[in-house]
C-alpha cells in the first residue's frame, strides 16, 4: 500500500506529526545505541577479520548468540521489508561507489540523506504520484529530525523505538557493517569525499519504509513472533564446548610437560627470526629450526611501530598499523641502489597508469568498446587459455611487461618523522616485549608477512591484519633500519641491552601462500656476511619445500618433497583456485610465552604464537600490551572464523563461484543481495557440506605467575569482558609449579583437568 492511499484511509498520518511527549528518548541517543549492536565491516581493499557479534560482547557468549539468531538469522522477512531493502541496496550500491561505475551518483559530496532525498524523488518505483513527491520533498533538512517525522508517522511508539531502528539495521547488516566502519574506522580517508551518518543511512531506510511499506511498523510483531516461535536456527553450543574441550586438554598437558623439561640451551643461534604471531607462521617456524641452528620468535607483523606509508610514486598512502590504533608517524619509502632513482621509478609508474587510462576509455566509452572487442578479443582469448592452462608462465609474462613499463627498485624507509627518541623506543619496547634483549644472533631478520593470489576479491584477508590488511616488509625495514642504527643501539646499551658490533638486523617477508621468503639485503657488505645470508637462504627454501608438504596435505593434494613448492606456486597463480590457502582457518589458540614452551610441541598450525617473558616484565606492562591488542585481535579473527562456519549466509560471504564485486568495496551474491560481510565458504569448507574449519572459542596461554596476570585483569575493563563473558578462555602455565589452570567465568583460577 502507497503512503497516498493511506493517508485517504487515515487523514490523521499527517506530516509533521509531533512525537507522542516529551518524555520521549533523543532521536540521537536512540540511534547511537542501534548503531552499538552492529558490527564494522572493512572494505576490500584492507579486509580486518571481525566478530560479527561485536555488538553483543557485554553479554555472555550463550546469551548472544541467543540474540545473534533472533537477530541476524532469519531467513525470511516480511515482503515490505524485502522491498524495502531491494531499494536500499540499489541506493547504497551508487552511493558508496568507490570507482566502478562508469557514470557516478551526483551530489555525493552533500552527503547520503540529501543526496538521495534529492535524488529519490525522480524515481518512479518509489514516487506514484505528487502527494508522495510532496511529502519527501517536505522532509527536514536534518536526518534526525527526518528519523522522528517516520517514527511518528509510522506510529512506532517511543518504548520500541531503540528496539525498531536495531531492526532496520539488523535485517540488512551487510551495508550497516560497511557503514559503521566509515562512520566509527575509516578516520579520514578519501572515502569521506561522500560523507555519510549513520543517521543518514537510518532516515534514508525510514523514509523508504513509509513510502513501501506504510505498515512497516509490523516489523515489531514480526520480530517478537520469531523469537516466540523459535524461527531463528539455533547454535549447537554443546558442540563447541565439546570441541573445545577435546583439542584443549592435551594441549595444556603437552605445554605443561615442556615447561616442566625445557633446557635453556646457552648456545648463540647463526640467526635469529622473528615472525608474525600469525597462526600460518608456526608450522614454517618450526620446518626452519629443523634445517640448522635457528631461533625463531614471534611479535605482532607491524613490529610496534603505528606507521602510514606514503609511495611517493603513485602518492599512494595506508595505515600500517592494527586497526585499534591510529597512526602516529609517516614514513616514505624511496627508491634507491640507481643514480637518480626516485625519478626513474615515478616515470615507470607514470608509464603503467597511462596504459592502464588509456585501456579504461576505450573499454568504457559509447562507441569504443566495439572497436576493443574486434582489435583485442583474439588476443584476450589468447591471454585467458594461457592463464587457464599455463598459469605459471602467465605469471612470469605478466612480470616481464610490468618490470618492462616500471622496473623494480629496492626501496628504504625515511623515518624523518620518527624523532630519535621515539625510535630509541619503539626499539627498546619490542626487544623487551618479545624477550630478546641479550644472546643477540649474527644476523636477525624481523619477517613480515603477506599472501599471493590470482582473481581473489578477498586477498588482502590473507595479508597481515597488524598492518591493517596489507604486506608487512615496509614494517620490518622500518625496525630494522631502527635497530642498525648507531645512536638507537647507544640508548640500548645504556638501558641494559647490549647489541654485539656485528649484528645485523634485515628485513624479509613471509609469503603465506607459497611459504617463500625474500629477504632485504641491498646495501649489505662484507664477504662473511653474504655468506651467512647465502645459507640462511638455502635453509629458508629447505623449510619451504619441508613445510609446502604439510601445506599440501592440508588442501587434500599428495606431493613429494620436490613437488610440493612447485604445486603450492601454482595454486597462487591460478585464477580459477577458490583455496589458494586455507589463511587462518583452524586457529584455537593464541599462546604468550618463550619459544622454548612451545617448540617441543607440533601445533598443527592452529596457533597464534607471541613471544615472552614474564622475567623481563616486572610492572606487566608489556603484558597488558599483548592481552589488549594482539590478543583481541586474535579473538575477532577467532570469531569471525567462529561464526562464518556457523552460518555461512547470515555471517559470511557465502560462495566465491556467484559472487559479485560492488562498487570496489564489498561483495554480494548474485545481483541484489545484502553486502556480505564475513570469509567466503570456500575459506572455511573443504566441499559445500563438510566444514574445514573447527568452530571454538580461542583459548589464550599465558606463561606466568597467575597473581601477576590477575593484576593485569584487574586494571582491563576489556578484558574482564571477554574472560568473565566467555569469549576467551584464559589459561595459564604457572612457572612456580609448571601446572595448567584456568580462569573460571568469576575471574578465578581453577586447576585444568
Amino acid at each position: 500500500m502507497k503512503t497516498a492511499a493511506l493517508l485517504e484511509k487515515d487523514p490523521s498520518i499527517a506530516p509533521g506529526i509531533p512525537a507522542e511527549d516529551g518524555n520521549s528518548p533523543k532521536i540521537e541517543d536512540l540511534v547511537e545505541q542501534a548503531w552499538s549492536k552492529m558490527a564494522p565491516f572493512w572494505p576490500l581493499e584492507n579486509l580486518i577479520a571481525v566478530n560479527p557479534l561485536q555488538g553483543f560482547e557485554d553479554l555472555p557468549f550463550e546469551q548472544a548468540l541467543e540474540e545473534g539468531n533472533a537477530f541476524f538469522r532469519q531467513k525470511e522477512l516480511p515482503d515490505g521489508m524485502a522491498e524495502v531493502n531491494r531499494h536500499t541496496i540499489k541506493w547504497c550500491q551508487a552511493f558508496f561507489d568507490e570507482g566502478q561505475a562508469t557514470v557516478t551518483m551526483p551530489f555525493r559530496k552533500a552527503g547520503l540523506w540529501a543526496a538521495w532525498r534529492e535524488l529519490a524523488r525522480h524515481d518512479d518505483q518509489l514516487m506514484a504520484n505528487r502527494t508522495e513527491t510532496n511529502w519527501l520533498k517536505g522532509l527536514p533538512d536534518s536526518a534526525e529530525a527526518a528519523i522522528a517525522e517516520c517514527l511518528s508517522r509510522l506510529r512506532v511508539r517511543s518504548q520500541d523505538r531503540e528496539l525498531y531502528l536495531t531492526l532496520l539495521l539488523a535485517t540488512l547488516p551487510g551495508w550497516a557493517a560497511y557503514l559503521k566502519y566509515r562512520t566509527d574506522w575509516s578516520g579520514a580517508e578519501p572515502m569521506q569525499r561522500h560523507p555519510a551518518s549513520q543517521a543518514d543511512y537510518l532516515a534514508m531506510r525510514l523514509t523508504l519504509i513509509c513510502l513501501l511499506w506504510p505498515e512497516g511498523a509490523n516489523l515489531l510483531a514480526w520480530h517478537a513472533r520469531c523469537r516466540s516461535d523459535g524461527d531463528a536456527t539455533t547454535v549447537g553450543i554443546g558442540e563447541i564446548q565439546e570441541a573445545e574441550e577435546k583439542y584443549r586438554g592435551p594441549l595444556l598437558a603437552e605445554l605443561s610437560s615442556a615447561a616442566a623439561n625445557t633446557e635453556h640451551a646457552g648456545k648463540t643461534p647463526d640467526a635469529q627470526l622473528v615472525f608474525c604471531i600469525d597462526v600460518r607462521s608456526e608450522p614454517f617456524r618450526r620446518a626452519l629450526e629443523q634445517q640448522g641452528n635457528y631461533d625463531t620468535l614471534g611479535f605482532a607483523g607491524f613490529f610496534g611501530i603505528p606507521v602510514r606509508i606514503d609511495d611517493e610514486a603513485s602518492e599512494d598512502s595506508y595505515a600500517s598499523c592494527p586497526v585499534l590504533l591510529q597512526p602516529k608517524h609517516t614514513v616514505i619509502e624511496k627508491p634507491c641502489g640507481h643514480t637518480n632513482a626516485a625519478e626513474r621509478d615515478r616515470e615507470g609508474f607514470e608509464r603503467v597508469r597511462g596504459v592502464k587510462r588509456l585501456y579504461q576509455s576505450v573499454k568504457y566509452a559509447f562507441t569504443t568498446p566495439f572497436v576493443l572487442v574486434e582489435t583485442l578479443g583474439p588476443l584476450n582469448g589468447l591471454w585467458m587459455a594461457l592463464r587457464s592452462f599455463a598459469p605459471g608462465l602467465a605469471a612470469r609474462a605478466k612480470r616481464s611487461a610490468a618490470e618492462s613499463l616500471r622496473p623494480s627498485l629496492p626501496v628504504a624507509p625515511l623515518l624523518t618523522d620518527i624523532s630519535l627518541d621515539d625510535q630509541c623506543q619503539y626499539a627498546e619496547d619490542a626487544l623487551r616485549m618479545m624477550g630478546l634483549t641479550d644472546g643477540f644472533a649474527p644476523l636477525v631478520v624481523l619477517c613480515g608477512h603477506g599472501s599471493t593470489t590470482q582473481n581473489n576479491a578477498y586477498a588482502t584477508a590473507l595479508d597481515c591484519g597488524a598492518c591493517g590488511g596489507r604486506h608487512g616488509a615496509s614494517n620490518a625495514r622500518i625496525l630494522a633500519t631502527i635497530l642498525n642504527e648507531a645512536k638507537v643501539r647507544a640508548h640500548l646499551d645504556g638501558v641494559g641491552i647490549s647489541i654485539p658490533e656485528d649484528t645485523l638486523f634485515i628485513a624479509g617477508q613471509h609469503d603465506t601462500t607459497t611459504d617463500s621468503v625474500e629477504l632485504f639485503v641491498h646495501g649489505v657488505e662484507g664477504d662473511g656476511k653474504k655468506s651467512q645470508l647465502d645459507r640462511l637462504s638455502a635453509d629458508l627454501e629447505a623449510a619451504r619445500n619441508a613445510n609446502s608438504v604439510w601445506r599440501a596435505g592440508q588442501l587434500g593434494e599428495d606431493a613429494t618433497l620436490q613437488a610440493a613448492a612447485r604445486l603450492t606456486e601454482e595454486r597462487s597463480l591460478d585464477w580459477a583456485q577458490v583455496r589458494p590457502e586455507w589463511g587462518l582457518a583452524r586457529n584455537a589458540a593464541f599462546i604468550v610465552a618463550p619459544r622454548s614452551l612451545t617448540e617441543p610441541v607440533n601445533l598443527d598450525g592452529r596457533s597464534f604464537l607471541h613471544s615472552y617473558d614474564w622475567r623481563q616484565d616486572p610492572t606487566g606492562a608489556s603484558l597488558t600490551v599483548i592481552l589488549t591488542a594482539p590478543m583481541v585481535v586474535a579473538q575477532w579473527i577467532n570469531s569471525q572464523y567462529l561464526f562464518s562456519t556457523l552460518d555461512n549466509v547470515a555471517y559470511g560471504g557465502g560462495s566465491k563461484v556467484t559472487k559479485n564485486i560492488v562498487g570496489k568495496v564489498g561483495i554480494m551474491q548474485g545481483n541484489a543481495s545484502d553486502l556480505m560481510h564475513g570469509l567466503p565458504l570456500q575459506s572455511v569448507f573443504q566441499s559445500d557440506a563438510d566444514a574445514y574449519h573447527e568452530p571454538m572459542r580461542l583459548m589464550t596461554v599465558v606463561y606466568a605467575p597467575r597473581g601477576f596476570i590477575d593484576g593485569i585483569i584487574e586494571a582491563q575493563d576489556v578484558l574482564k569482558q571477554l574472560f568473565g563473558n566467555g569469549w576467551v578462555t584464559l589459561a595459564c602455565i604457572d612457572p612456580d609449579d609448571n601446572r595448567p589452570y584456568l580462569l573460571t567465568r568469576d575471574l578465578t583460577w581453577e586447576p585444568a583437568s
